[in-house]
C-alpha cells in the first residue's frame, strides 16, 4: 500500500516537464508537417523528439530529477 509520504513525485521534476514539454512541440509540428506534406520537417521533429529525450535525461543526471540534489518538491 502506498501512501502520500512513500510517493517519489515521479515525474514532477524540472527535468521530466522540459522533456515533455520539448517532446509535445516535436509531435505537434511534425503533425502538422506530416499533414502537409513536408517530409523534411517530419523528420525535424523526429530529431527534435530525439533532443527533448536527451535534454531530461541529462537534466537528471544533473541534479534536476526527482531525487536529485537540486530539485525541491513543492509541498501539497
Amino acid at each position: 500500500m502506498s501512501t502520500d509520504t512513500d510517493d517519489l513525485g515521479h515525474g514532477h521534476s524540472p527535468a521530466a516537464w522540459t522533456a515533455v514539454i520539448i517532446m509535445l512541440v516535436a509531435f505537434t509540428i511534425g503533425t502538422v508537417a506530416f499533414f502537409f506534406e513536408a517530409a523534411w520537417l517530419v523528420w525535424a521533429s523526429a530529431g527534435l523528439l530525439l533532443v527533448g529525450a536527451l535534454s531530461g535525461w541529462v537534466m537528471a543526471k544533473a541534479g534536476y530529477g526527482v531525487n536529485g540534489p537540486k530539485y525541491a518538491p513543492k509541498a501539497h
